[in-house]
């Protein structure tokens, strides 16, 4: 079966059979073939010559595979241990000897071109192996991406992914929202999933993106939070087209709109598929598309993305878009040793975490305010206004020595 829903095998019209772990568009390089990895050798050179920094490594631990016979059916797949590095189809061992080769074209440039692993693996001392400085160099850490807006999970997270990218000897990587999930600004206006084992907004979208169930205005709310937050964390953070827009998951677009392949061969996992979060950008109040193009976009663009449009957000400071700026702006000089230490806050729905140099970062996921006391002179960033020195439930704050930015 293909990821996707379906066969995985198509027959071609001369009676021959290709193999494609997704789309039929999308079939699968046989990688043991000298000619394709020189073929691919030649394609990162040829973007990394044109001053690319780097790539991202889509599905980066299902390159390599052994087909040969007898094959096996999905049942006998599904049950085969998939931390071994045996597996028929997925994170087989031999695909790093392929990274390495990649890794010396790399680091031919000055400076290195860097990579990050898409690799969903059962393990992560698995998933260090595409971390590490022999191979890609980092891989997506996806686990605050399907989180709950919850301290206790945040932090848990947040501690083993740490440790594990000083096991491994890479920086870690941080990511709320890509082009595979519901965005985080509709998730975190849900009801929390709790560890059910659906993916967060599927069942929203299934029903028609009902207004009563999400709180938009909390949700948008709590994604500020959790941005900030993030960006103070060590590691790499990777954000997502539209996320510094504020917007919303796309619920409500017609099944003869829809593009994504998941959809039309019934993949259940992505539900009506990944269309909602791929809704081209609005960059005008109005116009055919939202000054996308001159025609309507490829995916329909719903009226209520007047109000994100990057013009009008472009000159308010209290935008979303601005937040994003002031915040990546001040990472920089902000920016230190890739640790944290957690700072008790006598609160369960509070976390605090100090940099080496100082710098701290408070969130509050619940509804209450929280008091910084004399902290709060050195605020120098807020997802939400302070009063006075209290700052707002569901916000983030940065404090900072005015000595760190001089």
């Amino acid at each position: 079966m293909s990821v996707f829903g379906g066969p995985a095998w198509q027959r071609v019209e001369d009676g021959q059979w290709y193999f494609h772990n997704f789309a039929t568009e999308q079939p699968d390089f046989n990688w043991d073939h000298p000619d394709v990895r020189a073929d691919f050798l030649t394609t990162l050179r040829f973007w990394s010559d044109r001053g690319v920094d780097g790539f991202r490594i889509d599905v980066a631990h299902m390159l390599t595979k052994d087909l040969s016979e007898p094959l096996p059916s999905r049942a006998e797949l599904d049950a085969i241990d998939r931390s071994t590095g045996t597996h028929p189809l997925i994170d087989r061992d031999e695909v790093h000897e392929i990274y390495a080769e990649w890794r010396e074209v790399f680091n031919e440039y000055d400076p290195p071109r860097t990579a990050v692993a898409e690799a969903w693996v059962d393990t992560p001392e698995r998933r260090a192996r595409y971390a590490s400085a022999e191979g890609l160099g980092q891989a997506f850490n996806f686990d605050l991406l399907e989180a709950d807006f919850d301290p206790a999970q945040f932090q848990a997270i947040i501690d083993d992914n740490l440790a594990q990218a000083k096991s491994s000897g890479s920086s870690t990587t941080w990511v709320l929202s890509n082009h595979d999930v519901t965005r985080h600004a509709t998730r975190y206006g849900l009801p929390p999933l709790r560890g059910r084992a659906v993916k967060q907004g599927t069942e929203w979208v299934a029903a028609g993106g009902p207004a009563d169930q999400l709180d938009r205005e909390r949700g948008g709310r709590r994604a500020r939070a959790a941005t900030l937050l993030l960006l103070g964390l060590p590691g790499s953070a990777y954000l997502y087209q539209g996320e510094e827009l504020g917007l919303h998951e796309v619920a409500q677009i017609p099944a003869d709109h829809r593009q994504d392949p998941s959809f039309f061969r019934g993949a259940e996992f992505d539900g009506l598929g990944r269309d909602g979060c791929r809704v081209p950008l609005p960059w005008e109040p109005d116009g055919a598309s939202f000054g996308f193009g001159s025609a309507p976009a490829h995916l329909p663009q719903p009226q209520w993305f007047d109000q994100y449009a990057v013009s009008l957000q472009d000159r308010d400071p209290s935008s979303t878009l601005s937040l994003y700026r002031e915040a990546l702006r001040l990472r920089h000089p902000l920016q230190t040793g890739e640790e944290l230490e957690w700072i008790e806050t006598g609160r369960p729905d509070v976390l605090r975490f100090a940099r080496p140099n100082g710098w701290e970062v408070v969130t509050t996921f619940g509804d209450e305010p929280f008091d910084l006391g004399d902290a709060a002179t050195d605020v120098v960033l807020a997802a939400a206004p302070l009063d006075h020195s209290r700052m707002p439930g569901e916000s983030t704050v940065w404090i900072a020595p005015q000595s760190l930015l001089d």
